[in-house]
């Protein structure tokens, strides 16, 4: 069996319950930015959960929806983007980072669910080789990615895009050398089973969530591109099992004792999306999972801090002493 040394930094132990920055810190700082991701790592949450799509020239580029959300955008005039949103896979590079990503419309649905996110100029979206980049500096030494690749919906069943997303994706950390500190993390099921072929040597992480919760304001669905849980004819984790996954992560309503435990003796790793309240954190701590992807981490240490527990090796030892 093929050991993945990546995934201790993601694997919980007694005392010990990870955290992972959801695309950064988004509910203090811009989401998918090298500032909040900067601003995480240096808060000693040093894995960090990203999005990454593919533009018109076909970079990978560090962004969740599949359309430059108006509601976090501004032209070079400083006014929001109003009208039909922009597509990623559309435009040159050139032209994605024309824009400015360093804030939130706070008039705007979205932009109501992150009141206490900071207002940010000149902040463009990275190439996803600007973030593994980082991790080469000395302050980036202990980073760790959870890559998260989006398929596009309008691109469902077509196996030369799905190949040509994790190609560009593996290619960037290849060429830097990251293969041990990242692992690979869909909706897509089917786009996992690439990722397999491609980049055996990286472990793969399953998101779920189950068709009865509501989607969120603001997200691009999964719905379409995932599988159809009712079809299984099995538990999710031991689908995921069955499926070549290394790590499990189900929406946050969905995590149960009993699944974390079953997923346990399948041997998959457990990391619960997207935990921002405090009484949730609680509710998945106690149910056992090895970590906790969250928009807050600063709330998350201290929820862990309070009931005794850590998150990093290093915090124990602090603690200890």
């Amino acid at each position: 069996m093929m050991q993945f040394p990546q995934l201790n930094g993601f694997r919980g132990a007694p005392g010990l319950v990870r955290l992972i920055g959801h695309r950064g810190a988004r509910g203090v700082m811009p989401e998918n930015t090298l500032e909040g991701f900067e601003f995480t790592v240096r808060s000693g949450v040093v894995a960090l959960e990203f999005d990454v799509v593919l533009t018109q020239d076909h970079v990978p580029v560090v962004t969740h929806n599949h359309h430059l959300l108006n509601a976090a955008t501004r032209g070079a005039d400083g006014r929001w983007l109003e009208g039909e949103e922009l597509k990623v896979s559309e435009m040159p590079l050139s032209q994605l980072q024309s824009y400015d990503v360093g804030g939130l419309d706070g008039r705007t649905v979205y932009g109501q669910r992150f009141p206490d996110q900071v207002f940010m100029s000149g902040i463009r979206v990275p190439t996803l080789g600007d973030l593994l980049d980082t991790a080469l500096t000395p302050q980036g030494a202990e980073m760790l990615f959870l890559l998260e690749m989006k398929s596009d919906p309008e691109f469902a069943g077509d196996n030369l895009a799905a190949e040509t997303l994790v190609s560009e994706a593996v290619n960037a950390v290849r060429a830097r050398g990251l293969e041990q500190r990242t692992v690979l993390h869909s909706f897509d099921w089917n786009l996992l089973e690439v990722c397999g072929r491609i980049a055996p040597d990286m472990p793969r992480s399953f998101l779920t969530k189950l068709p009865e919760n509501a989607g969120e304001l603001g997200e691009d669905s999964s719905r379409s591109v995932a599988p159809d849980f009712a079809s299984l004819g099995m538990p999710v984790p031991q689908a995921v099992a069955e499926a070549g996954g290394q790590m499990w992560c189900p929406f946050y309503a969905d995590v149960t004792p009993e699944s974390v435990a079953q997923a346990h003796e399948l041997g998959l790793l457990v990391s619960t999306w997207t935990v921002n309240e405090v009484d949730d954190m609680h509710r998945v701590i106690e149910a056992g999972v090895d970590g906790i992807v969250t928009d807050y981490p600063g709330r998350a240490q201290r929820v862990l801090l309070e009931r005794g527990l850590v998150w990093s090796e290093d915090v124990a030892q602090m603690v200890a002493e």
